[in-house]
């Protein structure tokens, strides 16, 4: 009998950043060239579209230029300000592959900026990507090609349990993000672990193995943990900008 498996994702989020369609496209351009590093199955990627059968023939390069050219088209802008942008892996099946979906540019106005991943449910994709080392790797490229102000790994159930609302910022996952000016991160109970992403921040890491919200020994930690980081100010809702 095949197991049915928790639904992870990773992702990022910071407020309020108006940035240039040029820029913006820099940083997708950055994003999928760091991410292809981590997984041979974030190599190939294609538009979204009404059917399968019509975005398996929208395979694009992720390029600046490329982004840019995107960026001019109505669908992909947010608003006066912003873009909004989502691509898929093309992979069917029990492999499952991967889907992204990005907001660049935003003045968080609507929503806060954000760049989502949603891993693989189903093996052999989950067994390869679902690890510690990849998801660490993951999310390096994620901070190195955005520069949030915060960002988490997580089931959706999991996070479910760690926060009713789920609102990005308030809450710990597998992995979680934090930006070096939300504050320094204070010592953890082992098993956690705190590793620097360049200069950027820090990521706290629950555990080696996959954690789970069926596993109750892996929410106690993660209930622990959000205590310590919410006492220190580090859990607040990312910023939108300013009413008016």
């Amino acid at each position: 009998m095949s197991q049915v498996m928790e639904s992870y994702y990773a992702a990022v989020y910071w407020g309020c950043r108006v940035e240039s369609a040029e820029e913006c496209a820099r940083r997708a351009e950055t994003f999928f060239r760091l991410l292809s590093q981590c997984d041979p199955g974030y190599t190939r990627w294609f538009e979204k579209a009404d059917s399968r059968k019509k975005a398996l023939q929208l395979q694009f390069e992720p390029t600046a230029e490329t982004f840019v050219r995107f960026f001019k088209r109505r669908g992909y802008k947010l608003g006066n300000v912003g873009f909004i942008f989502g691509a898929w892996t093309g992979h069917e099946g029990r492999e499952r592959g991967g889907m992204t979906n990005f907001i660049c540019g935003s003045d968080g106005r609507g929503a806060p900026n954000s760049c989502f991943l949603y891993l693989p449910r189903e093996q052999p994709g989950a067994e390869r990507v679902l690890t510690a080392p990849m998801l660490t790797e993951v999310m390096r490229s994620m901070v190195l090609a955005w520069e949030p102000d915060w960002g988490v790994v997580s089931s959706s159930d999991f996070r479910d349990s760690m926060s009713p609302e789920g609102n990005a910022g308030t809450f710990v996952g597998w992995m979680t993000y934090f930006s070096s000016h939300r504050g320094e991160v204070p010592p953890l109970p082992e098993p956690v672990r705190v590793e620097p992403v360049g200069e950027s921040g820090s990521l706290v890491q629950l555990s080696p193995e996959r954690i789970s919200a069926a596993n109750p020994e892996h929410v106690s930690l993660a209930r622990r943990v959000q205590d310590v980081l919410l006492s220190k100010g580090l859990l607040e809702p990312i910023s939108r900008a300013p009413a008016g």
